[in-house]
């Protein structure tokens, strides 16, 4: 065999190690993340349709206080992966430095954020009456904790950045063992209902939360001492820079879905049960995308830092190969699988059979979106976070919003029509990601190399 081809190979075979490696605890942590989600919403979901509308209205509010949070990990997650590659240390050891004080801002502002407006959250939403009160405690309960929650997300994203997704892993995994157990606890034993299960959910991140600061504060390569606990404008300015666009990106994709939600919450309780069960539902289905893409991100970071265009190149062709594979075969099981999805959350027929509908719709889709999830990675990893923005804005509100207002407000349709939207807007943001990093790939790489 040619010397060439074979040392690409063996390089190849050494990066498809190193990225199983780095996303199989990610994996698994999503999945076992997931399947805790599934038994709460299962026990949620016993006490009948307006205890599932009550959860399912903070749903889309933490997703997007969650990836604004998310956002600014993912910078100090570009930074640190660039460092490691690098072999520098002292730039890893001053990223954790200024992670602290960010952690602390961003967990009381969010926090403060999130208590002014819980009272006001189902009216925004035009929620049912009946479920306004439970679904404004709901809202207070999950979101007191934030600044634990921003602990998990920032100090967990710079952990997997120096190679080490175990940790984060084994944490999240008993902090949603523990999430059931209070569940079950506060919902049933002390008669809470839906309002004791956001009980249950605020310890947990309290308990996660010190966990992870705990590993984050003894992890060797990120243990500081005393004189290095200070300001670095240059290295904070270097994380932030990364991951505010990324932070725009996920307000406007996750505003897209409050207001995306906000057509659907107004319709009858059975189809807003069916639609929140069965985002709920196709959750399992998708984790490969998120959970590899920061594995992906990690590895574009570090071939960065190793100014190695190669190890790049084979990172991005390798992640996508592995991710389209596997969301195929995810399709396709979910689009057998719907109703026994929908009915392991609800008995209710109706609810069934509309969800099960809704996940058939968008099972053609799988691999699209997990495709769109590692590309996103891909950016993430370069620090190039600004196109993702655009291409989220134009997808996410010319092509979901405006195409929901379009159907719902204008011509009066139905659900179906809400899910086609969201199809739309995730193929053209694949499509979209996918252009620049094929036709504008020389002008990236010529930035970095």
């Amino acid at each position: 065999m040619d010397e060439k081809l074979t040392n690409k190979f063996n390089n190849n075979k050494d990066i498809l190690k190193i990225f199983l490696a780095l996303a199989w605890p990610t994996v698994v942590e999503e999945f076992l993340a997931t399947i805790v989600q599934y038994i709460d919403t299962a026990m949620v979901g016993n006490l009948g349709k307006n205890a599932t509308a009550t959860v399912s209205l903070s749903s889309t509010y933490g997703w997007l206080i969650n990836s604004v949070i998310y956002a600014i990990g993912i910078g100090f997650l570009s930074y640190v992966a660039r460092a490691m590659g690098e072999g520098n240390e002292d730039k890893v050891k001053k990223a954790a430095a200024q992670a602290i004080p960010v952690v602390i801002v961003v967990g009381i502002i969010t926090t403060a954020i999130a208590m002014t407006y819980a009272p006001f959250m189902p009216y925004v939403m035009g929620a049912d009456p009946a479920i306004r009160r439970d679904g404004a405690v709901y809202f207070a309960l999950v979101n007191s904790p934030l600044l634990f929650r921003s602990a998990m997300i920032i100090f967990g994203s710079i952990i997997r950045a120096t190679g080490d997704t175990k940790t984060p892993m084994y944490i999240n995994v008993f902090m949603n063992f523990l999430n059931t157990g209070l569940n079950y606890v506060f919902i049933y034993l002390v008669g809470m209902g839906a309002v004791g299960a956001g009980v249950a959910t605020a310890i947990s991140y309290v308990v996660g939360g010190i966990l992870i600061t705990r590993a984050f504060l003894q992890k060797p390569v990120l243990k500081l001492k005393r004189e290095q606990l200070h300001l670095d404008r240059t290295v904070m300015w270097s994380c932030l820079s990364v991951g505010i666009p990324v932070m725009f990106t996920q307000i406007a994709s996750c505003s897209g879905y409050v207001v995306a939600t906000s057509f659907v919450s107004s319709m009858p309780v059975a189809i807003y049960a069916a639609h929140s069960i069965a985002i709920t539902a196709e959750e399992i289905f998708y984790i490969p995308g998120f959970a590899m893409q920061a594995a992906t991100s990690t590895l574009v970071g570090n071939s960065i830092g190793e100014r190695n265009l190669d190890k790049m190149r084979s990172v991005m062709k390798i992640s996508l190969f592995i991710i389209f594979s596997l969301m195929c075969v995810s399709g396709i099981l979910l689009y057998v699988g719907a109703e026994f999805m929908m009915g392991l959350f609800t008995q209710d027929k109706e609810v069934i059979e509309v969800g099960a509908r809704l996940l058939r719709i968008v099972a053609f889709t799988e691999p699209i979106f997990g495709s769109a999830a590692v590309m996103e990675g891909i950016y993430d990893g370069m620090g190039q976070t600004k196109f993702p923005l655009v291409a989220t804005l134009i997808s996410r509100w010319g092509v979901r919003i405006l195409g929901s207002y379009v159907c719902i407000r204008v011509l009066h349709m139905g659900i179906n029509q809400i899910w086609y939207c969201m199809i739309g807007d995730n193929i053209l943001r694949a499509v979209l990601l996918a252009a620049v990093l094929i036709f504008g790939r020389k002008r990236i790489y010529r930035k970095f190399m």
